[in-house]
C-alpha cells in the first residue's frame, strides 16, 4: 500500500529536513509514500477538507495562529486512526498529547534514528487499523474495524461488542480474544478492553475516553496497568 504522509511545520528548513528524512526512511524500508508539506495548521485543514486519507501526520506544536495541539484536537473529532507525531522544541506539551492520542513526541532537532523508529511504529499501527472482524449479528454478517472496538463484555452465551455501534454475537469471550491483538486486554472473566481507549484506571474501575466506566474485578488493577505499559 501507499502511505499518505503530511508534514506540517511553519519553519521551511524544518519541513525540508524532516521530509528528507521521511523519504530516506521510505527508501530504506521499501515503502511507497505520498507526502504533502504544509506551512501552517490552517493550510493543512484547508487541504484536509477535500483529502482526508492521511495515515501519518508529522506536526510541529509551536506554530502561528493555530498551534499543533489545537490542530490535532480538531482532527481527532472525526479521525481516530491517523497517526500523529508531534515535533517540539519544548517538553512542556507532552501531557496534552494524551488528549489526542499522539503516537510520539520528537524533540527538535529531530534525530534520524528516532524518527525512523517512530515511523516504523506508525506504519505498524496503520496496518493493524485495517484489520476487520467479521461477525454474525442479528442474522446478518457485520464488519467491525478492530480499532473501533472499545470493549466487549459477556452475558451468558453472548458477547456484546461496543464499537461505533453495538453488536451482540453468540460466541465466547475467549473466541473473540483470539481474533484481537496486543491493544486488547482481558480484565477478568467478563470483559475485554481496548487499552488505547483507557484514560484512567482506579482500583475499582476502568474509565474510557467516551465516558464509559467498566467495573474492575478485585486484584485486576496491576495487570491492567502493566498491560498499558507493555503496549508502549
Amino acid at each position: 500500500m501507499e502511505y499518505q504522509i503530511a508534514v506540517c511545520d511553519d519553519s521551511q528548513s524544518d519541513r525540508e529536513y524532516v521530509s528528507g528524512l521521511v523519504r530516506e526512511w521510505a527508501k530504506t524500508w521499501g515503502a511507497e509514500i505520498h507526502m504533502d508539506l504544509f506551512p501552517s495548521a490552517e493550510a493543512f485543514l484547508f487541504h484536509y477538507a477535500e483529502h482526508k486519507n492521511y495515515d501519518i501526520l508529522i506536526l510541529d506544536i509551536e506554530m502561528g495562529e493555530m498551534d499543533g495541539v489545537s490542530l490535532a484536537k480538531t482532527l481527532r473529532r472525526e479521525n481516530e486512526t491517523v497517526q500523529i507525531i508531534f515535533l517540539t522544541g519544548y517538553s512542556d506539551y507532552i501531557a496534552e498529547g494524551y488528549e489526542v492520542a499522539a503516537l510520539h513526541y520528537l524533540m527538535k532537532p529531530v534525530k534520524k534514528e528516532k524518527l525512523f523508529s517512530v515511523l516504523d511504529r506508525a506504519v505498524d499501527k496503520v496496518q493493524k487499523n485495517e484489520t476487520v472482524l467479521h461477525l454474525e449479528s442479528g442474522g446478518e454478517m457485520v464488519r467491525v474495524p478492530i480499532h473501533q472496538l472499545r470493549y466487549a463484555d459477556v452475558m451468558g452465551n453472548y458477547v456484546t461488542l461496543h464499537a461505533k455501534e453495538e453488536y451482540t454475537v453468540k460466541m465466547t469471550l475467549s473466541e473473540l480474544e483470539k481474533q484481537l491483538d496486543e491493544r486488547f486486554y482481558r480484565a477478568g472473566r467478563s470483559v475485554i478492553v481496548n487499552l488505547t481507549a483507557i484514560i484512567r484506571v482506579t482500583k475499582t474501575e476502568i474509565k474510557l475516553s467516551d465516558g464509559t466506566a467498566i467495573p474492575l474485578p478485585r486484584g485486576a488493577y496491576e495487570g491492567v496497568n502493566r498491560a498499558i505499559i507493555n503496549m508502549g
